[in-house]
């Protein structure tokens, strides 16, 4: 069973994230929710990149630990498009599929959404340890 909110959110850097949300739709399908605040934003005023891939890894790999049967898995590939800008106070929205489960390792997609549309797309590969 999936924890409402994750534990490893709330420590070390990961607690930077404000309360990262994660939902299991079905085994194939994951959601997440997160709000923007001013920590996470750029000299620009938007939300920094990093931010964002920290977000969709975190979610990504949070389904690829649960689908691997709560295994620990590392990421070992993670590619993202940056699309549009996150602002501040945007509740984004990442809707996160599991492509496939090897023996050794899990493909995932991910695309963070705000209400103005899509703000990255991204996927990845897990090593399963």
């Amino acid at each position: 069973m999936i924890k409402k909110s994750m534990d490893e959110t709330n420590k070390g850097f990961m607690k930077h994230l404000g309360g990262l949300v994660l939902k299991k739709i079905d085994e194939a399908n994951y959601e997440f929710t997160v709000k923007v605040k001013d920590i996470h934003l750029n000299t620009g005023k938007i939300a920094h990149g990093g931010f964002l891939s920290t977000i969709a890894d975190t979610g990504m790999g949070t389904a690829a630990h649960r689908v691997a049967g709560d295994r620990r898995c590392v990421t070992i590939n993670l590619d993202i498009k940056f699309i549009s800008a996150g602002l501040l106070d945007d509740n984004l929205k990442g809707v996160v599929k599991v492509l496939k489960k090897t023996k050794t390792l899990v493909f995932i997609n991910c695309d963070v959404t705000n209400d103005k549309g899509l703000v990255i797309s991204a996927s990845g590969t897990w090593k399963i340890l």
